[in-house]
């Protein structure tokens, strides 16, 4: 399906947004699952999406697409939701079955009253279809599901084999500090709130474990200031990567709180437009397919 796909983006953004463990929750309840909580999961290492229904784009046509693309995947299914053509209990057990240990099935549904339905429900996806990652029962105060919910994606390593989300740099981002009474200018690669890549036209050669006073950022358009230490230093293609941990002026690792969540947010900001832009390429591919087929059908 990838192949058939000829998405308009380009080959280095593709590689990047499908790179990761990435959650997905198939048509929630908002009012429960707010995607608002999407942020703060990420700021927690969980890349999270939600995938609604739509009219022209089949819901089963979305997931065969996301399980083709993003192959290290977990889906969230709201069982309760009303979807024409889909009856869950019947269509999970046949993706499970299709799709095996590639597929990681969770299942999302509003909390019951009868201690025998949900005792039902869990048997069945459980036991007799045999999802690996959970069969939710979700409060109706709201609040409560955040942690519920990652909880269990805590348990199913959604963060996959990374602890923090990192952001791809885009050419604009860079880091500017004075080493050695030299003004350091370096080209970021990559982001995340608790460490920075970056390279630099002329090695300024910073040993390991020196600290850097006073860093000063330009990330997609936002500033900020941190002191830094260097952790590690690698080649890449023949030029020097280095790898710093950000520290705050007590010389205690991270952020400080402000610029913490400013950058946690800009972070959000730069995966997800990315990765839901090729999303909707996708999307959009197969609606003009479907367009396409119908109008072949009303002509015929």
């Amino acid at each position: 399906m990838q192949q058939d796909l000829n998405l308009d983006i380009d080959e280095d953004t593709r590689n990047y947004v499908i790179m990761g463990r990435k959650t997905f929750f198939i048509v929630p309840d908002v009012s429960l699952l707010p995607e608002s909580y999407l942020e703060d999961y990420l700021a927690r290492g969980y890349e999270t999406y939600i995938i609604s229904d739509d009219r022209i784009c089949p819901l089963t046509r979305k997931i065969d697409m996301i399980l083709s693309v993003f192959t290290d995947s977990i889906l969230f299914f709201y069982i309760d939701a009303d979807i024409e053509g889909i009856e869950w209990s019947h269509y999970i057990k046949a993706l499970h079955k299709t799709y095996g240990d590639k597929a990681m099935i969770g299942v999302l549904y509003t909390k019951r009253n009868s201690e025998k339905e949900k005792a039902n429900l869990e048997k069945y996806y459980l036991f007799d279809v045999g999802i690996q990652c959970g069969c939710i029962a979700l409060e109706y105060q709201r609040n409560k599901n955040f942690y519920l919910i990652d909880k269990v994606m805590y348990a199913n390593q959604a963060c996959g084999r990374r602890k923090t989300v990192r952001a791809f740099c885009d050419k604009s981002s860079e880091v500017v500090f004075e080493y050695k009474k030299q003004r350091i200018r370096g080209k970021l690669a990559d982001i995340s709130v608790n460490h920075f890549s970056c390279t630099f036209e002329n090695d300024p050669n910073i040993p390991v474990y020196e600290k850097i006073n006073r860093c000063i950022f330009l990330v997609d358009g936002m500033h900020f200031e941190s002191d830094a230490v260097v952790m590690i230093t690698r080649d890449v293609n023949g030029q020097k990567l280095y790898i710093f941990l950000f520290t705050k002026r007590d010389g205690s690792n991270g952020l400080d709180e402000e610029t913490l969540g400013k950058l946690a947010q800009k972070i959000y900001q730069i995966v997800t437009t990315r990765a839901k832009a090729l999303m909707n390429s996708m999307f959009d591919k197969a609606r003009r397919m479907v367009s396409e087929d119908c109008e072949e059908l009303d002509f015929a």
